[in-house]
């Protein structure tokens, strides 16, 4: 099967990017370089397509009660504007995807979800709101999406839109007046992947290519998928698929802070994830240091100091900001406290490692 591509294809092309398949897309993963993409975006700011990802919208007289259904966190808490980050779980706990709810109203959401998990999303919204008195509508191919990041980005948008960027908090947006292209408004929300300031900007895909093409004239960095990995890792963010799945739950990950367990009415999967709080999780993803130069990979077994397998890697790069090599696991529970000794299976060898704070580096957001 073909993969798709976004809005922006034929512009990663012409700027040489190194292309391959993700998430059913064809991608760019880097233009000049990892490093030189990554370093700007830490300094900086740099560019991301991330029109592959999925955008539903539900709607309806029971919006809001529904979409606490089906969320972790909670939406009632938010005002009209505010960004709220938690997963879909399923009824054993497991993650169904992890996810960003935007409150246009307590009638209407934006659910944004991870482009490898968004048709399985879609259906999974759908099914769950029988009963409610709410419309799910699927504008995954609607929108485009671009991602701008670093201690720069408010710097680099200043004057590309009719909105004062500066008095816009973390984790809050706007939909800007009167500016729908074909029924797609513009939305633009201070959220990110990076651990770095930045917006996110969701328009028509037209309106995407004109807004990418002028940030490439005003020399804003290009960035591809890898950086972006790189980056979100050192920040200590979650990649589904990766410290998230169908079988690793919210507590296990370590994300116990966006699980509301006694918010009115209950979510998909709160009894489940209750009571693995109230007994501990028999795993915790947690972060290591590894001795030496090698470095860990997705899958690499984990073992303790008698060569027991106690776990795996599910992230692990020599970092480009830290200059350490560092790894997130998920281990047994009795190996997560931090100055735990352990071992890392690379190729051949035993590389010692120590259990360390999984967010390594300290992310620089606009409060």
């Amino acid at each position: 099967m073909e993969n798709k591509k976004t809005c922006l294809y034929d512009a990663h092309v012409a700027l040489g990017a190194q292309m391959a398949p993700f998430a059913g897309y064809d991608m760019p993963i880097e233009y000049k370089g990892l490093d030189a993409e990554h370093t700007a975006v830490r300094t900086h700011a740099g560019v991301f397509d991330v029109s592959h990802m999925g955008e539903i919208v539900v709607k309806g007289p029971d919006a809001l009660a529904f979409v606490n259904h089906i969320f972790t966190n909670d939406a009632a808490a938010l005002e009209d504007g505010g960004v709220a980050y938690g997963m879909m779980c399923r009824p054993d706990g497991g993650t169904v995807d992890d996810l960003l709810v935007y409150r246009v109203s307590a009638e209407k959401f934006l659910l944004v979800v991870n482009a490898s998990n968004a048709e399985k999303d879609v259906d999974w919204v759908r099914t769950n709101a029988a009963g409610y008195d709410v419309e799910v509508i699927d504008r995954c191919k609607d929108y485009g999406q671009l991602a701008v990041q670093g201690p720069d980005a408010e710097k680099v948008l200043e004057g590309y839109f009719d909105t004062d960027l500066s008095a816009m908090k973390f984790y809050n947006f706007t939909v800007l007046p009167d500016s729908s292209d074909n029924g797609v408004p513009v939305v633009i929300s201070r959220t990110g992947y990076t651990g770095e300031d930045g917006f996110e900007i969701y328009a028509s895909e037209g309106m995407i290519v004109d807004l990418w093409n002028r940030l490439m004239a005003d020399g804003v960095s290009p960035c591809g998928l890898g950086c972006r990995d790189t980056l979100r890792f050192e920040a200590g963010l979650p990649l589904y698929g990766d410290e998230l799945a169908e079988d690793i739950t919210p507590i296990e990950a370590g994300l116990g802070m966006f699980v509301k367990l006694d918010k009115p009415g209950g979510f998909i999967g709160r009894d489940a994830l209750a009571e693995q709080k109230a007994t501990g999780p028999l795993r915790k993803l947690v972060g290591l240091e590894l001795d030496g130069a090698a470095t860990a990979r997705h899958g690499f077994e984990v073992l303790d100091m008698d060569g027991a397998v106690v776990g795996y890697i599910t992230t692990g790069y020599n970092s480009l900001t830290l200059g350490r090599n560092i790894a997130m696991a998920l281990v047994d529970a009795r190996y997560a406290p931090l100055g735990s000794h352990l071992q890392v299976r690379v190729r051949r060898r035993l590389i010692p490692a120590t259990v360390i704070k999984k967010r390594f580096y300290t992310p620089n957001y606009k409060k």
